[in-house]
């Protein structure tokens, strides 16, 4: 396993980043000679719209006999997902607990109760670089987007008074959520496609069908089992900065990946660039990282923490991966002028990893 966590002097010097930059490069110089890709063959493919994205199942051929009729009957299920999960619909329950919560608890569904809980215990664990009650703030910049206009400063603070789990209260014996004011928000924009993938691929496990790969966007992806003679799926990574280049290809087995960057989702005010990760502790955009890309065992806390890390910026994350000894992670940071795009890598299995070729 690969540990790129130096010590905590080295942290407060900034030694530790700028060493692990020149080591990496050495290191990936070295691999790209080593070895090739491994290269994805022939699947089978079923595909859904929901949650403004597509989700995908791909299937080895020569699976069970039923394999199909199964992976398609988990795959409807998303669609009742984004019913429960959507903040952007007034009949979703997402939106009922966001309308009355603040008047007294709102009785909530098991698996949402579940969900919400897990995501407050993640926010905790992260120092609000996560937040699933940051709906407030998503709101505001979605405004301002259309807008095309950047939020006033007053109209960022308002935001963030009604922003964070510290708003929440949850009866887990009842299993109940109450928010302690108006105009608090949960949006699950940072979770939801994770979990959405995770409840899927665990129907097609829980029917037989060993190996499968379930993505959300492609940012999201959950896979079991083998494929195409490999012991794993491969799983490319892009370039952050040149979408079509790929980086590396890792074997993932019975593992999860989720991604958050900024290359898609993005706008401009004047001259000026704004990626669509916000840090909900201070209301803006993150400016600090280019891409992250986690590697967990299921795709919630994948896509949860992907998030969480690229608000937290390097250091910071590091960090946090002490919170979640289970997780590795691919950091791109973003580079000085003219500075090569490398990656910082934290506990993750060289052998699964397979570089590519400039």
């Amino acid at each position: 396993m690969t540990d790129a966590v130096p010590n905590r002097r080295d942290f407060l010097t900034g030694r530790a980043v700028r060493s692990e930059l020149e080591r990496r490069g050495d290191m990936i110089a070295d691999a790209v000679a080593q070895s090739s890709p491994p290269s994805r063959g022939p699947t089978l493919m079923l595909r859904t719209a929901a949650m403004a994205t597509d989700f995908d199942v791909l299937l080895n051929p020569d699976g069970p006999a039923d394999q199909v009729s199964i992976a398609s009957d988990a795959l409807d299920q998303v669609h009742r997902l984004e019913d429960q999960l959507t903040a952007y619909r007034d009949d979703s329950e997402l939106m009922r607990i966001n309308r009355e919560a603040a008047t007294g608890p709102v009785a909530v569904e098991p698996s949402l109760f579940a969900l919400l809980s897990r995501a407050i215990d993640i926010a905790q664990r992260t120092d609000g670089a996560f937040d699933p009650a940051s709906g407030a703030l998503v709101r505001l910049w979605q405004q301002c987007r259309r807008e095309g206009r950047l939020p006033t400063a007053e109209e960022v603070a308002a935001a963030r008074e009604r922003t964070g789990c510290r708003h929440v209260g949850l009866d887990h014996v009842h299993q109940t959520i109450s928010l302690d004011r108006d105009g608090v928000e949960f949006n699950l924009g940072a979770i939801g496609k994770g979990y959405a993938v995770d409840r899927i691929g665990e129907a097609i496990l829980a029917r037989g069908v060993a190996d499968w790969l379930v993505h959300g966007g492609k940012s999201s992806v959950r896979v079991a089992g083998c494929h195409a003679g490999h012991d794993g799926w491969p799983i490319g990574l892009q370039n952050p900065l040149l979408p079509d280049r790929p980086v590396l290809t890792l074997l993932l087995k019975d593992a999860a990946i989720s991604t958050s960057g900024t290359a898609v989702q993005w706008f401009r005010v004047g001259d000026k660039r704004y990626g669509h990760v916000l840090d909900p502790r201070t209301g803006w955009p993150v400016e600090t990282m280019l891409s992250v890309s986690v590697i967990a065992p299921d795709a919630a806390l994948a896509d949860a923490l992907s998030t969480a890390f690229f608000v937290l910026g390097v250091e910071n994350a590091l960090r946090c991966c002490d919170n979640f000894p289970e997780v590795g992670a691919i950091l791109f940071p973003l580079p000085a002028d003219g500075r090569t795009v490398v990656p910082i890598l934290h506990n993750l299995d060289d052998s699964r990893m397979f570089w590519t070729s400039p």
